[in-house]
């Protein structure tokens, strides 16, 4: 087993990367200092894993909360399901909820500890590879509006990951190259070497290679882990974690949430972040095509869907946490490796990169 710190002071955290660790007994009873848990999960993820996390749990007070699944989901009439589902329980505020899925399981888990009584105990133990290298990390919790992605959220850090990589195997292969999409993000924004390190071996990873997982998991999160401990609410260097997602959202927003996942869509706004670095004298050709190869080798997507055609995605994009004073700010990168923030461009540039892709 790997260990990955997020240091934050008291609130410091582990995140344990390893085999067999989603019913692994020590590690549940390490993390959670209570008797009262909730594991909250979705109805895929159900049957393949909840009667053994429960039985890992049997020391403690614990039973189960299940949602449908999808990003649809991730509403504040679930946040209210629940917490009425807490407060029928008598849950206290020494409680733990136990956020057993994807993004969306995780993301919304962790609002509702985050609002529950102003703030109590959760534990990320992401089954995707999205959230085991990103969302489960970092503290940023959310739910959806109909404007807008993760629009309604709070920044409340997790006691502790359990990133089990054995569980990657189950899932969908859609769903696994989604979360690719955030593995490559890191190379870009702040680790060239994992970047070259992908080029090569990202062929292992589509094969689920056991060491390269592990490896890549690991140094995504370290990645992670460090640009949250120098910047954990988001008032500057943790923007560049935003890479693609600008664009990416807008994509989902358009799409009502459905058809396309986080990281398709995510995938996708990364080319197209990469484009508009290159058409502003940024990012050279050549470093475009090494990042449009790498993120096609993936298997994701590479253009705009057909349903978003006579979507004014440049609205959509107007609706995000980075605008601010009324100016939109998008992550760019000034080479692979070196992201940057900013609110300095033109808005023909946008609209250029825009059409290319359609």
């Amino acid at each position: 087993m790997k260990e990955v710190k997020v240091n934050l002071g008291n609130r410091s955290y582990p995140i344990y990367i390893g085999s067999d660790l989603i019913a692994n007994t020590q590690a549940y009873e390490n993390l959670i200092k209570t008797d009262q848990v909730l594991v909250v999960t979705d109805s895929n993820i159900e049957p393949m894993y909840l009667t053994g996390v429960l039985k890992a749990l049997n020391s403690f007070d614990a039973d189960s909360y299940i949602l449908p699944p999808g990003e649809d989901q991730k509403n504040l009439t679930n946040l209210n399901n629940i917490i009425t589902e807490l407060l029928t329980r008598r849950f206290s505020r020494t409680g733990c909820l136990v956020a057993l899925g994807g993004g969306v399981v995780g993301d919304l888990t962790g609002f509702v500890a985050a609002c529950y009584q102003r703030g109590i105990q959760f534990l990320q133990v992401p089954t995707t590879l999205l959230a085991q290298v990103d969302s489960s990390v970092g503290g940023k919790t959310a739910v959806n509006h109909p404007m807008g992605k993760n629009m309604i959220g709070a920044f409340h850090q997790p006691c502790g990951v359990l990133a089990d990589v054995g569980v990657l195997k189950s899932l969908p292969d859609r769903e696994y190259k989604a979360g690719i999409a955030e593995v490559i993000k890191y190379g870009l924004i702040r680790d060239p070497e994992f970047f070259v390190w992908l080029e090569d071996n990202i062929d292992a990873l589509l094969e689920l290679q056991p060491q390269a997982l592990e490896y890549a998991i690991e140094r995504s999160c370290i990645n992670k882990a460090q640009v949250v401990a120098e910047d954990e609410t988001e008032k500057g260097v943790r923007a560049i974690l935003n890479l693609g997602h600008t664009f990416g959202h807008a994509i989902e927003t358009g799409l009502e949430y459905s058809s396309w996942l986080h990281g398709e869509a995510v995938g996708l706004g990364m080319t197209m972040a990469s484009y508009m670095s290159h058409l502003m004298g940024w990012l050279s050709e050549e470093d475009h095509g090494r990042i449009v190869k790498l993120i096609q080798r993936a298997g994701l997507p590479d253009k705009l869907p057909t349903q978003l055609q006579d979507v004014d995605l440049r609205e959509l994009m107007s609706v995000d946490k980075k605008v601010s004073h009324g100016r939109l700010k998008l992550v760019l990168l000034k080479s692979i490796g070196e992201a940057v923030v900013t609110d300095t461009f033109d808005e023909d540039v946008i609209a250029r990169t825009i059409n290319t892709y359609r």
